[in-house]
């Protein structure tokens, strides 16, 4: 007769927001994988994408809002999913609760870092899509590529280099200048 192993203990909400704000995490079912700050690099990119994204959304109806991580995202209560887009943009406010965004975000875009390449382009497209985000961005400044998931209109995986000029697929006319961007880094 085996025995059996023991269950891994659950992360609650209330234990996860006990963690001193200083240490960056995400939970996935319930369980928990702290995260190392972002580099140079990483950051860069972030400013850029995000003072874009901003801007024209500053222009807009003000319905839609973005976010730079980190800013909590709970994607599931049971088993607890809480995730940290380096970008997200939400645009059901009923979502925001002055603490997080509670559902699926309308797009998130995670910046590859090479020590978690993986969870972007696996973990992270698994839990995006099965929590409804809308679209998702993976941009990855070592290979200088952008690769796009529009769920909602079932385009998967399409690629896009630094010298391209890359659409919001969720906006009518949101377009990013990866040149600009690739022209700042020193890569």
């Amino acid at each position: 007769m085996s025995a059996s192993l023991p269950s891994p203990t659950l992360t609650t909400l209330e234990e996860y927001e006990a963690f001193p704000e200083d240490i960056r995490a995400e939970v996935f079912d319930g369980q928990i994988y702290f995260m190392a700050s972002p580099s140079q690099l990483h950051q860069t990119v972030l400013t850029e994408l995000l003072v874009s994204i901003h801007d024209h959304l500053r222009k807009g109806d003000g319905r839609c809002q973005v976010f730079p991580a980190p800013f909590d995202v709970k994607l599931s209560d049971k088993p607890l999913t809480i995730v940290q887009p380096d970008i997200l943009i939400v645009c059901d406010k009923e979502k925001l609760d002055g603490k997080r965004c509670n559902g699926a975000p309308d797009l998130t875009i995670e910046i590859v870092s090479p020590s978690n390449a993986a969870d972007d382009y696996i973990r992270k497209l698994y839990y995006y899509k099965n929590a409804g985000v809308r679209e998702y961005w993976i941009v990855d400044p070592r290979r200088k590529t952008v690769t796009v998931n529009y769920f909602e209109g079932n385009m998967l995986n399409v690629q896009y280099s630094f010298d391209s000029t890359v659409k919001v697929c969720i906006f009518d006319d949101l377009l990013i200048d990866f040149c600009d961007i690739a022209d700042l880094l020193d890569i």
